[in-house]
């Protein structure tokens, strides 16, 4: 029978076992983990910075679509009236009569567009009336809409929506075959004058029974036609909406021009055409 013999570790083995890390090894650990954790923090921050990036411009992409989605809206929407401008651009701001989206019997609006300074900078602007249901309503949207355009105060302020950054911009109107400077004089026709007396007129009207020849005549002039001049109790229009009024024969098509900074979702210039219905594409 062999026999195993079992001794105690001497002192050396002892202590080569119980032996812990260096300080060195400890600091050299430390900052091998530092490292680690600012590597690891740079990759979450960048990552983080792109999906701000991205949702940034996501957003951007989107509220610009939806401006020109809008425009373009407004343009189809538009509504005539007797003495009364359906569309004007003064260099400054572009006004639209048009018609409401929700209902036939919603009323008219009155929508611009304009460039305007805001905290953002730079940038294009819509603004719209509360539905219209009477000419006098009608005619002081329409000078509240220029009024915004030029110097807007609090109230005008609540009724604009921000679209787009944007450097500058430029109408051009499509009419006689060509573009052509929508400033010119060519188109522009008098208009009735309209003052009080006229207005009165309108609105004594509504107490008889007799239907109007514009809403006899079908379509959507007549019924809106009746919605403005049908209200009774109408207000006295502002000072400057009753002097002799112009007009403007609608041009066939309008360019938009746009000219968006650099920097954002999209930049350079963007360029959308419109057409009348039923004179082709835009």
């Amino acid at each position: 029978m062999q026999r195993v013999l079992f001794s105690m570790p001497g002192p050396a083995l002892k202590a080569r076992c119980q032996r812990g890390f260096t300080l060195i090894e400890l600091l050299v650990a430390l900052v091998l983990m530092a490292v680690m954790a600012a590597l690891s923090w740079r990759g979450f921050d960048a990552m983080q910075r792109n999906q701000t990036n991205l949702a940034r411009h996501s957003q951007e992409v989107l509220s610009l679509q939806n401006g020109l989605a809008q425009w373009t809206a407004d343009l189809e929407a538009i509504e005539t009236q007797p003495s009364q401008s359906s569309m004007d651009w003064d260099g400054r701001a572009l006004r639209l009569l048009r018609r409401g989206s929700q209902s036939a019997g919603e009323g008219l609006y009155v929508v611009a567009w304009a460039q305007g300074q805001r905290a953002q900078g730079s940038v294009w602007l819509r603004w719209s009336s509360p539905p219209l249901t009477n000419r006098a309503q009608m005619l002081a949207a329409w000078s509240q809409a220029a009024l915004w355009a030029q110097n807007p105060g609090e109230a005008e302020r609540l009724r604009e929506v921000i679209i787009a950054p944007m450097i500058s911009w430029q109408i051009v109107y499509f009419r006689g075959g060509a573009w052509t400077n929508p400033l010119s004089s060519a188109d522009q026709v008098s208009a009735t004058p309209v003052t009080p007396a006229a207005l009165g007129k309108v609105t004594s009207d509504v107490g008889t029974d007799e239907p109007k020849q514009e809403a006899a005549a079908g379509g959507g002039n007549g019924l809106i036609g009746t919605l403005i001049g049908g209200v009774p109790g109408a207000i006295t229009p502002p000072a400057q909406a009753q002097t002799k009024t112009k007009t403007e024969a609608l041009p066939d098509g309008v360019r938009l021009v746009l000219t968006l900074p650099d920097g954002g979702a999209v930049s350079g210039t963007l360029t959308r055409d419109w057409s009348r219905p039923g004179l082709g594409g835009s």
